[in-house]
């Protein structure tokens, strides 16, 4: 017969190991995509950005007054950000405007299932301040992908991300590199924005190296 004490221990083990589950499964569910594809980190893509402020306080209310872009970012999938890194397309062929719509870039037209979606949502994203005369995008990528070339539009003066959706005509080509060798951080340098100011979007498209795979950044910037 087994004892009243052994049956309670035996629930209290099982309790125990369920909450440190319930409590890792965020980190479990980041981890694994961690270890193969990346995103740009400095300024942040705003689902980055929404990780690395909220991640390990996700569930915080304040985050609806203080940060309402990222508030509903989670709201919508919580996964567009512990997938910080999975925002991409395979097999685009190098068409990035016909594979990604206006009004979807920040969300690379709606790539795995719709995951990505809040990031195409209209409002006072959290801004990076960047000097516009001279400014760099940092990549980090876990995987060492490496990049066929890097895209790097930023919006025009006069568009107004509050307010209105991302097209692909209210972008300018600022730079469009070469490759670069598989890296863990890779560094594109000497870019510059000349009669921005304020608000506005840093849009990158990274060709990785590996396969025909394209990934879509939306960073919110301030430029001073």
């Amino acid at each position: 017969m087994h004892s009243r004490r052994g049956t309670t221990s035996s629930r209290r083990s099982l309790r125990a190991l369920a909450l440190l589950s319930a409590a890792l499964f965020p980190l479990m569910a980041w981890a694994t995509p961690a270890a193969a594809h990346g995103s740009i980190i400095d300024p942040a893509s705003r689902n980055y950005g929404c990780w690395e402020r909220w991640g390990s306080d996700h569930l915080n209310p304040d985050m609806a007054q203080e940060d309402p872009m990222c508030w509903q970012a989670w709201q919508d999938n919580p996964n567009a950000m512990w997938n910080w890194n999975g925002l991409y397309r395979d097999n685009v062929g190098g068409d990035h405007q016909a594979a990604v719509p206006d009004g979807q870039l920040c969300s690379g037209g709606r790539t795995e299932g719709g995951r990505y979606d809040s990031l195409d949502a209209v409002g006072p994203w959290t801004t990076t301040d960047v000097d516009a005369g001279a400014f760099s995008v940092h990549l980090y990528d876990q995987a060492s992908h490496g990049a066929d070339y890097f895209r790097v539009y930023v919006t025009e003066q006069g568009f107004d991300p509050e307010t209105q959706a991302l097209g692909w005509n209210d972008l300018e080509l600022i730079r469009q590199t070469g490759s670069y060798a598989p890296s863990q951080n890779i560094t594109v340098t000497g870019l510059s924005a000349p009669g921005r100011s304020g608000h506005h979007v840093v849009y990158t498209i990274w060709q990785a190296s590996h396969m025909d795979q394209a990934y879509y950044l939306c960073s919110d910037v301030n430029f001073v």
